[in-house]
């Protein structure tokens, strides 16, 4: 690289640090050191190496650019504003952290396009990563080169490869080898505390090398040797970690190098003094029309090589099946006909677990797009099916993926995978173990990513396995987040529907909790009756003065309790909610018809009552568990906790009398 070339390249990359800078410092927050310390390694990777078009933000063959590191979100929006893209404009940097400003503190994958995945939370953008570069690896497979054929780049800094997330990420990503995968590491050996040495000796290179990665290293501010790792990185078969030993805030010259430029603006005066230590002459926010003009070069040089794709997929044999793909679409009348294919096979009593093996039976031989996988439960899951072979190192066409006992590291996989698209991901595990994966189901609700999780033993059904794997506040917990489907079938018909629900919205996740014990059929099909998210199972006899409430499996000791009701002259009804989101989303008066004002409505369901008074009324009863379950036989503990007929039936009778 010519002595012109580097010159140029510095002073491209002042402007990362210009714009970053300026930003923090009108906004009085925000993190300037990641974007000043990386600004020399985002121009590298923009100019030299990373295929993407602003005119065309969403096209399918573009690399994916992550940062996972997303505290220095300022990288990434001075990229894509300097690069062409339609926003963020200056004035949206004008405003960086300010509310309407797509300049969000972190990067969100909803504000702006360019920007691939939530990032902040640290190590979920570098495990989303290894998700896209999974699904890229597959589509690939089955579409050949002339269609998909892009990495994954990713900026990571020291967080990102602390946090557990990165041990289960580095060992999929190794396993699979994942050589589109390229992690470039801002080793500024800086955290929040001060010097990485403070909590950190690992030998991280070695890390990833017995992982199966390869790694190399530059010198992060001289342009020749970035250009030179990002080539060996991207020549590699296997996935990379780049070294770049960066000075964070470099540029601000009394506090590079140093924990001041991590969180915090510079300030007036080091800013001042960074303008001058940079050369750069320019007031905040100015980029001039030759540096401008420079950068605008570079976001249009993928342009031909988009129109050259364009013209290949117009040829392609496959391009039909691969628009509808990446497209995602997924008719709900067409899900539901999918998920009953295999009806005339489901035995009755059944678990839900099992009745979901069925309809998965019809679903992944009608959807090629489906990925399915789990956490080292896939016997106890049942989410393989004779649709999905193995996806290997050796055979990326395969559509199941053994993830290993990596529940974290599964759920940000499947958001990567659902976020690049082509492809529909579910994995499963045990319910209680929801609480490994929560920060990245909490992510799909916000990235609104469409990824099925399968969580079986869903309560005390469990049995032997004692409190530690029972599930008690897991549910609730889940209901609580926004965006989030959380649907709890109670028999093989609701399974099916609730798998054809999940899988027809497109903008969020949706979790489907399964029981590990056989449950009676409590419906013979008929109407979508999930859709509404609770619907009148059983109309009273008598004149109705209970409305019975329950989720899953206590839909049927609502439907026993029921009985015994009537027979003793009180009118029940009994209401199923698989899906207390939908229910909500119903209009007042649907809601109203299913929870009338004049009766006394009870909830049954085998986890905590917290929650539930928002359908019973502070006047009505709440039949659970608050607190944790037992070791012992999962009949045995029903009746030990009273969840039963023969219990809450006379606590009812009781409340009614008083």
């Amino acid at each position: 690289m010519s002595a012109v070339d580097t010159v140029r390249f510095a002073t491209l990359a002042n402007a990362i640090r210009a714009l970053s800078m300026d930003a923090v410092e009108a906004a009085n927050s925000g993190h300037p050191g990641m974007p000043m310390g990386m600004a020399d390694v985002a121009t590298v990777l923009f100019a030299r190496h990373l295929k993407f078009d602003p005119a065309a933000p969403n096209w399918p063959d573009r690399d994916r650019f992550v940062l996972s590191a997303g505290h220095g979100s300022m990288l990434l929006y001075a990229l894509l504003h300097l690069t062409g893209y339609a926003r963020p404009t200056i004035e949206d940097i004008r405003h960086f952290r300010q509310l309407g400003s797509p300049c969000a503190g972190h990067p969100e994958n909803f504000e702006l396009a360019g920007v691939e995945c939530t990032t902040g939370p640290l190590g979920q953008g570098f495990a989303m990563a290894v998700g896209m570069a999974i699904a890229e690896r597959h589509l690939n497979a089955v579409f050949d080169d002339a269609l998909v054929d892009h990495r994954t780049w990713v900026i990571a800094g020291d967080g990102c490869l602390m946090e557990g997330i990165n041990h289960e990420a580095v060992g999929i990503a190794g396993h699979l080898g994942l050589g589109r995968l390229n992690v470039l590491w801002d080793d500024n050996r800086i955290t929040i505390d001060g010097a990485v040495s403070l909590s950190s000796s690992e030998d991280i290179p070695a890390r990833y090398r017995a992982s199966g990665w390869h790694v190399t290293e530059c010198d992060g501010h001289d342009v020749a040797d970035i250009d030179r790792a990002l080539g060996e990185a991207a020549a590699d078969p296997r996935p990379s970690l780049v070294q770049c030993r960066t000075v964070i805030g470099k540029g601000a010259p009394n506090k590079q190098g140093t924990s001041k430029t991590h969180g915090s603006p510079l300030g007036a005066d080091e800013v001042a003094a960074a303008r001058a230590a940079l050369g750069w002459v320019h007031a905040p926010f100015e980029i001039p029309a030759d540096v401008g003009a420079d950068w605008a070069a570079i976001g249009a040089r993928g342009g031909s090589l988009r129109a050259a794709w364009e013209a290949r997929l117009a040829r392609h044999a496959d391009c039909t099946e691969f628009t509808r793909r990446i497209a995602g679409d997924v008719d709900l009348e067409d899900a539901v006909g999918w998920a009953f294919a295999q009806w005339d096979k489901v035995p009755a009593p059944v678990a839900t677990r099992k009745a979901s093996e069925f309809a998965l039976l019809g679903l992944t031989a009608a959807m090629p797009e489906l990925i399915g996988g789990s956490a080292d439960l896939t016997g106890s899951n049942l989410t393989k099916t004779p649709s999905l072979s193995p996806m290997s190192a050796a055979d990326y066409a395969g559509r199941y993926l053994n993830y290993g006992i990596r529940e974290f590291g599964m759920a940000a996989a499947m958001n990567g995978m659902a976020l690049h698209g082509g492809v529909i991901p579910f994995g499963g595990t045990f319910l209680v173990f929801a609480d490994y994966a929560r920060p990245a189901i909490r992510l799909s609700a916000l990235q609104q990513a469409r990824v099925i999780y399968v969580m079986t033993h869903d309560s005390i059904g469990v049995g032997e396995d004692g409190p530690t794997h029972q599930p008690v506040e897991h549910l609730m917990s889940l209901r609580m987040i926004p965006n989030l489907d959380v649907y709890r079938p109670c028999d093989a018909v609701e399974t099916a529907e609730c798998w054809a629900l999940a899988l027809a919205k497109k903008d969020g996740p949706g979790l489907i909790a399964l029981s590990r014990q056989n449950l009676p059929l409590l419906r013979e099909g008929g109407d979508m009756l999930s859709a509404r998210g609770a619907y009148r199972l059983r109309a009273a006899s008598a004149l109705r003065q209970v409305v019975l409430i329950a989720s899953g499996s206590e839909v049927a000791i609502a439907v026993e309790t029921a009985e015994a009701l009537e027979a003793a002259g009180i009118g029940v009804d009994v209401v199923s909610m698989p899906c207390w989101s939908r229910f909500d989303a119903q209009d007042a008066a649907y809601r109203a018809d299913m929870l009338p004002a004049d009766t006394l409505k009870v909830s049954i369901e085998a986890g905590t009552t917290l929650g539930w008074e928002r359908y019973t009324g502070d006047a009505g009863m709440r039949v659970g568990i608050d607190g944790f379950g037992a070791s012992g036989p999962g009949a045995d503990l029903y009746r030990h906790f009273g969840l039963n007929a023969a219990a809450i039936a006379p606590a009812i009778i009781n409340k009614l009398q008083k």
